[in-house]
């Protein structure tokens, strides 16, 4: 992953994901699908098949897939917490995936959880005191806030997760489900800081399993299908689609869902980058 010379090379994109292929070779048995390998007891799992997006500033970009399509493999490769297979990922600054959840210890207050979780961000001791006010009140979890993380929902522990990760407006912000994890007060407040942060020429990207949060929040949508990237544009087309889609293959039609990811297929052209070097 680059630094700040990929900012001078491409004049717009924050961060591109150029033809990446991702397999995970696991030992027969560890997973229930995937193709054998060489090895009669390894089986390799194509989790991405050449994906290539970017993210230009201002954009909020939601990823749409089933469970297993490789949206979350994605975002961990862009984070540069994997490597890909294949292909590469260039970056003008490192991408926040809600990156302080390593940081945040379950034993420890929410209150203490914001301090830990700031100073790993590289806030000074006064920056905290700072926007503790703030943060507390973006994930607004009350008198809990003074209770151990253990005691927490997973949607509390997200929203604050959420609070803390979004307070040092970070240029790329990765978001792996984690605006599903709150009422529709909470995903308001959410909306109002990534559009913050969108609108100081930063980029977000949301997987998420909720067509209306994407058609929400999002300004430009993606599909990925079994690690293949089959759709990408305005958020209405994309949304409809995998609505349809989805809707016939709950129903059992799968001849008009197929039909569907078919069109979408032919029509999707995925973008070519130039070489960096």
């Amino acid at each position: 992953m680059s630094d700040n010379s990929f900012g001078e090379k491409m004049d717009s994109p924050l961060f591109l994901v150029d033809n990446v292929v991702k397999d995970y070779h696991l030992k027969s048995g560890e997973v229930e699908t995937g193709l054998f390998n060489r090895s009669k007891n390894e089986r390799v799992v194509h989790a991405l098949k050449g994906v290539s997006f970017h993210g230009s500033p201002g954009e909020f970009l939601g990823l749409l897939g089933q469970n297993g399509s490789g949206k979350s493999t994605v975002l961990r490769i862009l984070a540069g917490q994997e490597a890909p297979t294949e292909g590469q990922v260039l970056a003008h600054s490192r991408p926040s995936l809600l990156g302080i959840s390593a940081a945040m210890q379950t034993y420890l207050t929410g209150a203490q959880n914001i301090r830990l979780g700031c100073l790993a961000l590289g806030m000074t001791p006064a920056e905290v005191d700072a926007a503790t006010p703030k943060i507390e009140k973006l994930a607004d979890i009350g008198t809990a806030i003074d209770r151990p993380m253990n005691t927490y929902s997973s949607g509390m522990a997200g929203r604050l997760k959420f609070a803390i990760a979004t307070s040092i407006s970070p240029e790329i912000l990765l978001i792996d489900e984690a605006l599903s994890a709150g009422d529709a007060s909470f995903a308001e407040r959410a909306k109002q800081r990534i559009d913050e942060l969108t609108a100081s020429a930063g980029v977000a990207v949301l997987v998420s399993h909720s067509v209306g949060q994407v058609k929400t929040m999002c300004t430009r949508a993606a599909w990925l299908h079994l690690g293949e990237m089959i759709a990408d544009g305005p958020v209405d087309e994309i949304t409809q689609g995998y609505t349809s889609w989805a809707d016939y293959k709950s129903k059992g039609d799968i001849k008009s869902s197929d039909a569907i990811l078919d069109d979408f297929r032919k029509s999707y052209v995925a973008p070519s980058y130039r070489p960096i070097t």
